[in-house]
């Protein structure tokens, strides 16, 4: 499960209007750019209780690289540290002897993270760190009060049902059958209960459902419903 998003970040620079924060986001437009592409910058997320992390993946972002090709001058070094206390750290991974072009490494690892060394263009940008792993708690509980209407125009449905609270976001599950909801559209919990969904065919019958999820897990799936 994502362990990361939206938690506490901080950064050892920041480069104008590109903060920390955006590196827990999971929006890959947004980014951190820290002052100076030089050694020892850093960022540490804090997950704000212990998690059983399993993996982290580090995302870097392409802000005015002036590169418009693939050498051996190109690659990403960092290192990840793991802390209980934000005092004593334990490596994770040490990718500081690292040559190869690796943007969107994803690392398995036993435990939490911090820290950068090299990257091979104008500035160090980073768009996501993103932890994975398992809390120890239940699932969550499944979401209510789902409703799903068409529009006037048969592409178009709204879909809204109660929010659960605490939960990370919601999964809501659509398809041609009550047994084929094979398509799945992702809403964090920050974005609200209600989604208009524009995706439809003319004519062609629907059924919904909708899960929530958090760190611990996924719920139950809801009921399915017709979409009307």
């Amino acid at each position: 499960m994502l362990l990361s998003y939206r938690k506490a970040v901080t950064a050892s620079s920041t480069h104008d209007t590109f903060p920390a924060r955006n590196v827990v986001d999971e929006n890959p437009r947004t980014f951190w750019v820290a002052q100076q592409n030089r050694p020892r910058e850093w960022l540490t997320i804090d997950l704000g209780r212990l998690y059983d992390v399993k993996a982290v993946q580090v995302n870097y972002a392409d802000y005015k690289s002036a590169l418009y090709g693939n050498d051996s001058t190109v690659y990403t070094q960092f290192r990840l540290q793991a802390s209980v206390d934000g005092r004593q750290w334990t490596p994770l991974a040490d990718l500081s002897h690292e040559r190869r072009d690796r943007p969107d490494v994803y690392i398995e690892l036993p435990a939490p993270l911090r820290a950068h060394i090299h990257v091979g263009a104008a500035n160090l940008a980073i768009s996501d760190i993103r932890v994975f792993g398992n809390g120890a708690e239940g699932r969550p509980k499944t979401p209510a009060g789902l409703v799903a209407r068409r529009q006037a125009d048969q592409r178009n449905a709204v879909i809204t049902w109660r929010p659960v609270s605490g939960v990370v976001g919601y999964n809501l599950r659509w398809g041609i059958s009550p047994t084929k909801l094979y398509e799945t559209y992702q809403r964090f919990a920050d974005q609200g209960t209600t989604l208009e969904l524009r995706a439809l065919t003319v004519g062609q019958a629907y059924w919904v459902a909708i899960e929530s999820f958090d760190e611990n897990g996924v719920s139950v799936l809801s009921p399915v419903i017709a979409l009307r």
